[in-house]
């Protein structure tokens, strides 16, 4: 890296999404990021066990197959992953959700949050994608708060959150150049 890229800090940049596959529209992000030096970690709420993608196959190999997925989505992005045990199409915003959220937020210390935004589209408007865009941002607040995220120490630095929209959002557009990656 040269420039002024090679003088700036490594920032780290949270991708928190509701089921393993759902990061697909999001790659050309985390890539640039690690492209930049920076570290990302893709965090799913779920290891979408609900799918029927795989054919009719055993929950648990669903599971299974899932997770590996992930892990190897995770090495040709270059990113960390990691994976909670909410169940698939029945994630809810509750404080206990973005409780658990929150620690998350507090161990890792993003610098910025990629996540789920209001849509009203097929497969945006999923109720797992509402709610978990709903927890993330919950769980920012929440992870500002020491008595929240014990015995981690609070993350209290600003974090800004980017939301993945459908068009007709009125929230400003920003595109990332993916044709290098």
């Amino acid at each position: 890296m040269t420039g002024p890229e090679q003088n700036r800090p490594q920032q780290t940049l949270l991708v928190a999404l509701a089921h393993p596959d759902d990061e697909v529209g999001m790659v050309a992000a985390m890539r640039a990021q690690v492209e930049r030096g920076d570290r990302v970690v893709l965090l799913w709420l779920t290891r979408g066990e609900m799918t029927e993608a795989l054919g009719p196959i055993p929950t648990e190999e669903i599971v299974r197959r899932r997770t590996e997925h992930g892990r190897i989505a995770g090495e040709i992005l270059g990113v960390e992953t990691r994976f909670l045990d909410f169940p698939d199409t029945a994630v809810h915003a509750t404080p206990e959700a973005a409780a658990r959220v929150a620690r998350v937020i507090a161990e890792v210390q993003p610098d910025g949050v990629l996540t789920w935004g209001y849509a009203w589209r097929r497969g945006l408007r999923h109720p797992d994608h509402q709610a978990t865009g709903k927890i993330v941002r919950d769980a920012i607040t929440l992870a500002r708060i020491k008595r929240c995220v014990e015995p981690l120490a609070p993350h209290r630095k600003p974090v800004p959150v980017f939301t993945y929209r459908d068009r007709h959002s009125r929230m400003p557009s920003v595109a990332i150049d993916a044709a290098p990656y």
